[in-house]
């Protein structure tokens, strides 16, 4: 038990700083949308190219934070000569990146569909290698436990990236100043733009690493190389493959969906899920703080037991942000200021749904992890990834973005069963499947609840009601997994 309570200090370190961090990251979201019109189709480019840069992002790290924390974590391994091994390859492949994207940039351009503007796409792309590079002192960082540190460039980046948009999208214009020659004569916002800040926010962030890379020596360890790249191929497999089930629609639906539109659709889309990113939020807090403590426990005897129980806690605190961003959807909605973009919330629930999925198959991942069979988790993301396309090249083009939300549930349930099904064959778990699915059934009805709630009665009438149907959810929590008696300093007020 002190293990999962070190398992919830550190994920309640990486939550408050990612949750946070995405909460001010929304602001974006009212920026750009109140900025760029849903008609104009600049927030699906947005959407589209921030797409691709999260699929080379995967690529360009090729699974080495993972391979980082195994290997840093064996016995006989020297830290240092596997950190710098590591950020000496990865930063070897990122320059290489560069090279080829300067190389060859009017053709990338071109089949991206932005042959005008290959600048939006050289300056993305230079981003994302940054990016790349920037991830090994992050997680050199998590090996530490310096969650402070890590916690605080996360919120450097995102609090710049939201002054310097907030800047050239809102103020800038409103008091008729053209700093740069940065705007026209009639003031013409370019979507462009964006994509500077964004490299801008991740230089910014690179120089306050200097500690993690300097003041010592850098060794390239050629047989230490061999090995991790051995162990850290299927995992490049897997993260394309997870990735896809994230970003595939977005970057297909431009040559799927039949309308003209087509980046117009897209930003609606875009812009409604980002209302059902809590999801994304929770998994990546739990995510950074799990994945040095599954190889660091790696060898207890209880750690089946931890992690059985890390499942069903996992489940249940997304099920209740679920509930959540479902019972006051009607506040949320105003997070996006045109209301042009509203029509596509009703994708909300479905890509909570998917994110909850990929949040479980995470949990489960660790089994072939452990046993460095990362192969299983290649077949099982392809495997989804294959059922995410063929759903949105059958139903793209009829039913625009609700076939790719729905492709999100259909890829990320795929590798989940897949996982869990072999996962029980391969590294036996007793996960409480009977528990976990109570709160499911629970939680499923509740949202019917609110869902008529929202339709028959006024906000405030529609708010109250969801409020107390949250209530009923809270309630069984702690009638059964989690007693009041249990909380630090307050709890022993509830004793009985």
């Amino acid at each position: 038990m002190s293990n999962l309570k070190g398992l919830v200090k550190d994920t309640a370190i990486y939550g408050i700083s990612s949750i946070a961090g995405r909460f001010i990251n929304y602001l974006l979201v009212p920026i750009q949308t109140a900025a760029f019109a849903a008609a104009g189709g600049e927030y699906g480019v947005v959407t589209n190219i921030y797409a691709y840069t999260a699929l080379l992002l995967v690529i360009l790290t090729y699974g080495m934070e993972t391979t980082f924390f195994r290997f840093v974590n064996k016995t006989d391994g020297d830290p240092m000569r596997v950190y710098s091994t590591v950020l000496i390859t990865v930063g070897t492949t990122s320059l290489l990146f560069i090279v080829l994207v300067f190389a060859f940039l009017p053709t990338i351009a071109t089949l991206m569909k932005y042959p005008n503007h290959p600048d939006w796409v050289a300056v993305m792309f230079v981003c994302v290698a940054v990016d790349a590079f920037k991830c090994i002192p992050f997680a050199y960082l998590r090996y530490q436990k310096k969650a402070a540190k890590f916690a605080c460039l996360q919120l450097v980046n995102i609090v710049l990236n939201i002054v310097l948009n907030l800047l050239y999208l809102i103020i800038l214009p409103a008091l008729r100043l053209n700093p740069f020659g940065l705007y026209d004569d009639k003031f013409t916002l370019n979507v462009g733009m964006v994509f500077y800040i964004n490299l801008i926010c991740t230089a910014v962030v690179v120089a306050c690493f200097w500690r993690e890379l300097t003041g010592f020596r850098y060794r390239f360890d050629r047989a230490l190389w061999g090995r991790m790249m051995r162990y850290a191929w299927p995992l490049l497999i897997l993260g394309i493959a997870g990735i896809l089930n994230q970003t595939l629609d977005k970057i297909i639906f431009p040559y799927l969906y039949d309308g003209v539109d087509e980046k117009a659709q897209l930003g609606i889309y875009g812009a409604a899920t980002k209302i059902a990113m809590i999801m994304a939020m929770i998994t990546q807090a739990f995510r950074y703080a799990y994945e040095p403590f599954v190889f660091g426990k790696a060898k207890d005897r209880d750690s089946h037991d931890t992690y059985a129980k890390a499942m069903k806690y996992f489940v249940i605190f997304t099920l209740l942000a679920f509930l959540a961003v479902m019972a006051y959807m009607d506040i949320l909605r105003y997070i996006i200021r045109d209301r042009s973009y509203w029509p596509g919330l009703r994708v909300v629930p479905i890509v909570m749904a998917a994110e909850i999925m990929m949040g479980v198959y995470f949990n489960l991942s660790f089994w072939y992890k452990l046993i460095d069979k990362t192969i299983y988790g290649a077949w099982f993301s392809g495997i989804g990834c294959l059922v995410l396309v063929a759903v949105n090249v059958a139903f793209v083009p009829r039913y625009s973005y609700m076939a790719c939300a729905w492709g999100g549930v259909a890829g990320y349930g795929t590798a989940m069963l897949l996982s869990y099904i072999v996962g029980q064959k391969k590294y036996p778990i007793d996960y409480p499947v009977r528990q976990i699915l109570v709160y499911v059934a629970l939680a499923a009805v509740l949202t019917a609840g609110m869902v008529l709630a929202n339709r028959a009665l006024p906000m405030a009438g529609s708010l109250a009601v969801n409020t107390l149907l949250i209530a009923v959810f809270v309630v069984y929590l702690v009638r059964h997994d989690f007693p009041l008696s249990s909380l630090p300093v307050v709890g022993k007020y509830f004793n009985k």
